[in-house]
C-alpha cells in the first residue's frame, strides 16, 4: 500500500513539473501519510482530507474560495513558495513550515500550511520521542525563576539541564552566551534539545517538534519576529549548521539583538541546506496574560504587552513581508551552491522583476540557472542566486556582491540560459582581464 502510495505521488509530481530534493520529498510524503492522497491546483471537497499541491499563486477572489473549501483534515502544500505571489494566500492560512532549497536537484522553496494546529497537537500526544529541555540564566543572580522551570519539568519527567552560566552582565545571557551554552550542550547530549529561556514553565510535554521529525522549530512574534526563548534543535547535519552559524553571528556581532541574529542564520543556513523548519504555534510561546494562557505548553515570564520582543522598530520591512509568508527575504541569497572548481571566485546571479513577472516564467527560469551551473559552473566555485522584488533591492544585492568581489549578472524572468551561460560568462571575464593587461 505504501509503496502504490509512493508510486502515485511521484507520477503526480512528475505530471505537474514539479521537482524536489530529497528533504522536500520526505516531507511530502509524510504529510501524504498524515493527510491522504494529494492532488494538484484544485479547490478540494471540503469533505475529504487530502494533501492540495498549488503550483500557480490564487489571487483575489480565487484565493478566497480556495481558502474557505479548506477544513482541519486537509493540508496545503506550495512547491514553489519563494515567490512572493503567494503570500496573499499563506496569510490566510496557518504556516506549518518550510524547506529550504535543494540546488538543481530542487531548486525551489517547500512550504506547507493548513487549519489550524489541532491535528498535529492532538497526534503528538502519542509520540514516544522526547526532547532534552535545556537552559540557562546568570550565575549570580536569582534562581528562583530557573526553579520553577525545573519543578515544572520534574512533574512532566522530562530530561533536562538547567545550568547558571557566567555572564557579562548580572541580570541577562546575551545572545553570545545563549548560543555558546547551547552549542556545550550539542556537544553534550544525543537527543534532540529544546532551549526554554530560564523563567518559563512547561505546562505539558513538548513533543510536537519531536512528532514532527524537523530540523529546526522556533515561534516567529506576530508571525514574523523569530524569537530565540522557544528554540528546538534536532539531530541533524541541518541543525548544527544554523547553530553554528548563529553562534559565529553572535560572536561578530556581540551588540546585535539576538532575534534578528537568529533570524539571519536561519537565512544564510536555508539559503545552503534544505532546512525543515517548523514554525511553532503561539502554544509553544504563550506570556503571561494570553486569552490561551492556560492551554499553553510553554508559558514564558513575560507580560503581553512586552517590549522585549521586537525592540527594532527599524526591522526592515521587506524582511518582515517575506519572514510572514515563511521565506528568505529579497535582500538574502535564497540559494548557495558550490563546484568542484579549485578557484575561490564566486558569482552572484540576480534575478530581477520577481513580483511583477508570470510565476511559472520565474520559476522555469530559476530552474535553469541552477541547470546550468550544475552542468557547468564556469569554474566559478561558488554561486550566490538572488530574488529581487523591485529595482532597490537589485542595488542592495549589487552592492553586497561587490563587498564579497562576486562577478554579478542581474538578468530577467524568461531570459533565455544556455548550458553554458557561466562558462561564457567566465570567458568574457578574462577576454577584459586580457585587455586591462594589455590593451
Amino acid at each position: 500500500m505504501r509503496d502504490r502510495t509512493q508510486a502515485n505521488l511521484d507520477q503526480l509530481l512528475q505530471s505537474g513539473g514539479i521537482r524536489l530534493g530529497r528533504a522536500q520529498h520526505d516531507r511530502l510524503g509524510w504529510l501524504v501519510g498524515q493527510y491522504g492522497a494529494p492532488t494538484m491546483d484544485g479547490i478540494p471537497d471540503g469533505r475529504r482530507n487530502g494533501v492540495v499541491i498549488l503550483k500557480e499563486p490564487p489571487s483575489g477572489a480565487a484565493a478566497e474560495l480556495f481558502y474557505r473549501s479548506l477544513n482541519p483534515a486537509c493540508a496545503v502544500v506550495i512547491a514553489g513558495s519563494e515567490n512572493p505571489g503567494f503570500d496573499f494566500l499563506k496569510s490566510k492560512l496557518t504556516e506549518f513550515g518550510t524547506v529550504g532549497p535543494c540546488g538543481a536537484e530542487g531548486p525551489h522553496e517547500m512550504w506547507w500550511g493548513g487549519i489550524g494546529w489541532s491535528k498535529f497537537l492532538s497526534a503528538a500526544d502519542d509520540c514516544t520521542a522526547r526532547p532534552r529541555i535545556v537552559s540557562c540564566h546568570p550565575r549570580g543572580g536569582d534562581d528562583g525563576a530557573a526553579h520553577e522551570l525545573r519543578q515544572s519539568l520534574e512533574r512532566l519527567q522530562l530530561n533536562c539541564h538547567i545550568e547558571a552560566i557566567e555572564t557579562q552582565l548580572a541580570d541577562r545571557v546575551l545572545c553570545f552566551e545563549k548560543a555558546e551554552f547551547l552549542l556545550r550542550m550539542w556537544t553534550t547530549y544525543r537527543e534532540p534539545l529544546l532551549f526554554v529561556e530560564a523563567g518559563a514553565t512547561l505546562r505539558e510535554a513538548p513533543l510536537l517538534p519531536s512528532f514532527l521529525g524537523c530540523d529546526v522549530a522556533v515561534h516567529k512574534w506576530n508571525r514574523w519576529e523569530m524569537s530565540a526563548r522557544t528554540l528546538y534543535l534536532g539531530r541533524t547535519k541541518a541543525a548544527e549548521l544554523l547553530l553554528r552559524t548563529w553562534q559565529q553571528l553572535a560572536a561578530s556581532y556581540p551588540a546585535i539583538w539576538e532575534g534578528y541574529l537568529l533570524d539571519q542564520a536561519w537565512s544564510l543556513t536555508s539559503s545552503q541546506v534544505p532546512l525543515d523548519t517548523v514554525w511553532l504555534p503561539r502554544s509553544y510561546h504563550a506570556l503571561q496574560g494570553d486569552l490561551g494562557a492556560s492551554r499553553a505548553t510553554i508559558l514564558h515570564d513575560q507580560q503581553t504587552t512586552t517590549l522585549e520582543l521586537g525592540p527594532d522598530p527599524a526591522f526592515a520591512s521587506i524582511v518582515r513581508t517575506a519572514r510572514r509568508a515563511g521565506r528568505t527575504g529579497a535582500r538574502d541569497a535564497f540559494m548557495v551552491m558550490t563546484s568542484k572548481a579549485a578557484t575561490g571566485n564566486g558569482i552572484a546571479v540576480i534575478l530581477r522583476d520577481v513580483s511583477v513577472s508570470d510565476p511559472g516564467t520565474v520559476a522555469a527560469t530559476l530552474e535553469a540557472v541552477t541547470g546550468a551551473y550544475a552542468a557547468d559552473c564556469g569554474g566559478f566555485g561558488r554561486l550566490e542566486l538572488s530574488l529581487c522584488a523591485w529595482q532597490d533591492d537589485v542595488g542592495v544585492a549589487r552592492e553586497a556582491a561587490g563587498l564579497a568581489r562576486y562577478r554579478i549578472l542581474e538578468i530577467a524572468p524568461g531570459q533565455h540560459i544556455a548550458n553554458d551561460f557561466f562558462a561564457a560568462n567566465a570567458c568574457d571575464d578574462a577576454v577584459m582581464t586580457a585587455r586591462r593587461l594589455f590593451p
